[in-house]
């Protein structure tokens, strides 16, 4: 769909992708996301931003929208400075990020059916946080936290069963409240936030050419991915293009971040399903590419190695050597595992048929990501917004379309195939040059950037405004986990409860990428 159809407003960022910007009333609000919805788009963020002072800023709601086109920011200005239409009847997806932007702005959603507080337990002291007047003090320790408003189900035999919030692993906290009759799951219904750290009211507070450092840390495990979108919201915002040569390594650098955590997950995986010994052998790969990037890239996790305006590390032809000598490694033995979870039929009998997600619920929820590629929807940036080096070095999608455990799988084993060829195409056609350059800010306000990229989960995206002196009046990092935990909620149903952790971990979302 050619963006003219979206508005006549829309502007042109400055981007590697295609990306845009443009203000609309809302009437054009709820338009324009009916039209990319109809044309087979999707809504990937939503956020708000009370008024900063500024004139370029008004109070206002944005949403990101996705499509052939790119994407479209479009930003709608709040008179009244608390409410504007709802989103859910065009994307689904959208009741979570609006029931975070009331917690969080103190904005409501007219005609939402659901008004429950998401990211606020009750303890917030003083209003919404990222309100422009708001002093908040943190939770207060003799408080508790409210009641949630759980949708109960009633029946002959049903009961509820509640899990954590604290578990009995080391992952982070998350409440699951199943309904079930006898061991099969009717309905489930999650409460997150527990680990809300106010991370978008931090970033107002730091210098933009920091800011890199605390995207970084919004999800360890996506790193590379934040720090990259950060980074590229930034230098859209200042018109500056990265050398040619710190493309190829901030890519080099995703590749290595996508098969780490396909080997930490494929491992998990085979776990959940009491197969011990690939935990074993996928951990022990895992930890042999993790020492491999602590000694090249300076961090196992490969953290603050993306920097505005390029990279703050370089390889050598020695350490490229050492870079595909140890693909071609892995390569051999996650063949030769994938022989054995393939051929397993204990293995294979908890994988296939369990936590399925059809590709026609995966498109009407929004779900993204490798998740959505193991429904057969085929949405992968390295290919649909192909940029320099994606475009250079032919990336190329994994999808499969059984929606279910085995098919997540799949998809795990076929990207980490797929991610080592590119790593070796990266580091043999690494251009010679510069690995970063300066990034002037912008001296007025109201400078705007998009930062988009697929990382090992689905599509990140960081939204960035700036105000005079380079002042970060807003800056909005979204994580994938916002649009597939609801569907987490579906897969499970009709499933057995002890089949819950193998469906969690074929998803394996975040919680601190959510919960910011």
């Amino acid at each position: 769909m050619p963006i003219t159809n979206l508005g006549p407003n829309a502007t042109r960022l400055a981007a590697p992708m295609a990306t845009w910007h443009a203000w609309v009333d809302r009437a054009a609000w709820s338009a324009t996301a009916g039209k990319v919805a109809a044309a087979g788009g999707r809504l990937v963020a939503l956020w708000g931003i009370n008024d900063s002072g500024s004139s370029h800023s008004p109070a206002s709601v944005s949403a990101a929208l996705a499509g052939d086109f790119g994407l479209l920011w479009v930003e709608l200005a709040l008179a009244d400075g608390s409410s504007y239409p709802d989103l859910t009847p065009s994307f689904p997806c959208a009741s979570r990020m609006q029931r975070a932007v009331a917690d969080l702005n103190g904005f409501a959603a007219e005609g939402a059916r659901d008004h429950r507080p998401w990211l606020d337990h009750g303890l917030w002291c003083d209003g919404p946080p990222l309100a422009g007047d708001a002093a908040p003090r943190g939770a207060d320790a003799a408080t508790l936290p409210s009641n949630y408003a759980f949708v109960r189900v009633e029946g002959d035999g049903v009961h509820e069963i509640p899990v954590g919030p604290v578990h009995a692993g080391i992952i982070e906290p998350g409440h699951f409240r199943f309904s079930v009759v006898g061991e099969k799951v009717l309905r489930l219904e999650q409460r997150l936030g527990y680990t809300h750290k106010g991370i978008e009211r931090r970033f107002t507070s730091l210098p933009a050419l920091d800011g890199h450092r605390l995207a970084g840390r919004v999800s360890g495990d996506s790193t590379v991915a934040f720090a990259w979108a950060y980074c590229m919201a930034l230098e859209s915002a200042a018109g500056v293009a990265v050398p040619e040569r710190a493309a190829w390594l901030r890519a080099l650098l995703l590749e290595r971040e996508r098969v780490a955590n396909h080997l930490g997950d494929l491992g998990a995986l085979g776990n959940d399903a009491a197969l011990a010994f690939g935990l074993a052998q996928f951990s022990r790969l895992r930890e042999d590419w993790q020492r491999l990037s602590r000694a090249l890239f300076g961090h196992r996790l490969m953290m603050d190695a993306v920097v505005p305006g390029g990279v703050a590390v370089d390889i050598g032809p020695a350490d490229a050597d050492r870079l595909r000598a140890q693909c071609e490694a892995i390569e051999r033995e996650v063949h030769t595992l994938r022989g054995i979870y393939d051929e397993h039929a204990g293995l294979q009998d908890r994988f296939m048929t369990t936590g399925r997600v059809p590709r026609e619920l995966a498109l009407r929820l929004g779900l993204t990501g490798l998740a959505a590629r193991a429904s057969g929807v085929a949405l992968d940036l390295r290919v649909d917004q192909a940029f320099d080096p994606y475009r250079r070095v032919d990336a190329r999608p994994s999808l499969h379309t059984g929606g279910d455990v085995a098919a997540r799988v799949a998809v795990r084993f076929d990207e980490v195939f797929e991610s080592l060829r590119l790593i070796g195409r990266l580091s043999e056609g690494l251009p010679v040059g510069p690995v970063k350059r300066d990034v002037p800010l912008p001296a007025g306000d109201g400078a705007r950037g998009l930062g988009w990229v697929e990382g090992w989960r689905g599509e990140v995206v960081v939204a960035l405004e700036l105000g005079a002196g380079g002042r970060i009046i807003r800056c909005h990092p979204h994580d994938p986990s916002w649009q597939n935990w609801p569907v987490l909620e579906h897969a499970v149903i009709g499933n057995i409860v002890p089949d819950f952790p193998l469906i969690n971990k074929s998803f394996n979302l975040s919680y601190s990428g959510h919960d910011l």
